[in-house]
């Protein structure tokens, strides 16, 4: 009698176990499922239609906008910046991409070189990485010291207030990206040409310390995640996805409005009156080879 009602619950414990694998397993597949190629196109370009109207917007209010693009290596950081300034003007949203900074630049505040490319009004900056990297690849890779590193945590908060008084919009998104994911778009980048001076010594090493990233990431946003300026985190392992949930939550952010120029009537063309083009034969043309 014991054995046949304890073979009940057993059942139905392995049954209601196999149902929530299933669950899960399902769950799983619908979050790898990658957009629809056609889909992707219609939605991006609805974002970037409204990226030029947040643009103009800017420009006509005289707001400055500060976006942060932080993330692992190969997290899709700089293909969600060449969307979302794809169709903009350049003279108006401009990318800030900072190498090694120089002997002089070492001396400085560690903030100073960055300040330089902060924006008047009127115009959106884009860094794709920026003075985070000091609690990040300089943390892990040991190119800062313990004191400077004590420094930035305890600057930084109070350096994006001052920047937040001042009047300027401060964004900061970090791309989330799985460990597999990252060693497939690594993979990629080995056998792809185009692709392979994305990699750089420092990219590699970062794969061996995956662990010591990730605390220096946790950290990092236990000092800088303040109100004035939080940190959003993008799901970054579907690159499409990522780029359509990154732009929209950037427009979600502001309350513009459409000031997009009206349609322009184009004047008709003034007549040559005598003008007489040059001969072909007297100019240098580009081989068509094509």
């Amino acid at each position: 009698m014991n054995k046949k009602k304890s073979s009940k619950p057993d059942k139905k414990f392995k049954k209601e176990k196999h149902e929530i694998n299933t669950k899960e397993k399902e769950t799983e597949n619908e979050k790898v499922e990658k957009i629809d190629k056609e889909k992707y196109n219609h939605e991006l370009r609805k974002l970037q239609v409204e990226l030029v109207k947040l643009q103009e917007w800017i420009k006509y209010v005289g707001k400055k906008v500060v976006i942060i693009f932080e993330g692992r290596d190969a997290a899709g950081k700089g293909g969600v910046i060449k969307r979302i300034t794809q169709r903009l003007n350049p003279r108006v949203c401009r990318i800030v991409a900072l190498g090694i900074p120089t002997s002089r630049e070492k001396t400085q505040w560690y903030f100073q070189r960055y300040v330089y490319h902060l924006p008047a009004a009127g115009r959106i900056v884009l860094f794709d990485r920026s003075w985070y990297n000091r609690a990040g690849v300089e943390r892990v890779m040991g190119y800062c010291t313990e004191d400077e590193y004590r420094e930035f945590l305890r600057t930084c908060p109070e350096f994006e207030r001052m920047l937040v008084r001042s009047g300027i919009k401060l964004i900061k998104y970090w791309f989330s990206v799985g460990d597999e994911e990252q060693e497939r778009r690594f993979q990629a980048r080995i056998h792809d040409p185009t692709k392979r001076w994305k990699l750089s010594p420092v990219d590699i090493e970062s794969r061996k310390r995956w662990v010591e990233y990730s605390k220096a990431k946790d950290e990092m946003f236990k000092y800088t995640d303040i109100k004035q300026a939080p940190w959003y985190v993008v799901n970054a392992d579907d690159k499409r996805r990522a780029r359509l949930n990154c732009m929209s939550h950037l427009l979600s952010l502001f309350p513009y409005e459409d000031v997009t120029p009206e349609k322009i009537v184009i004047p008709r063309r003034q007549d040559k009156e005598g003008y007489v083009r040059t001969p072909i034969s007297d100019q240098t043309f580009v081989p068509e080879k094509y």
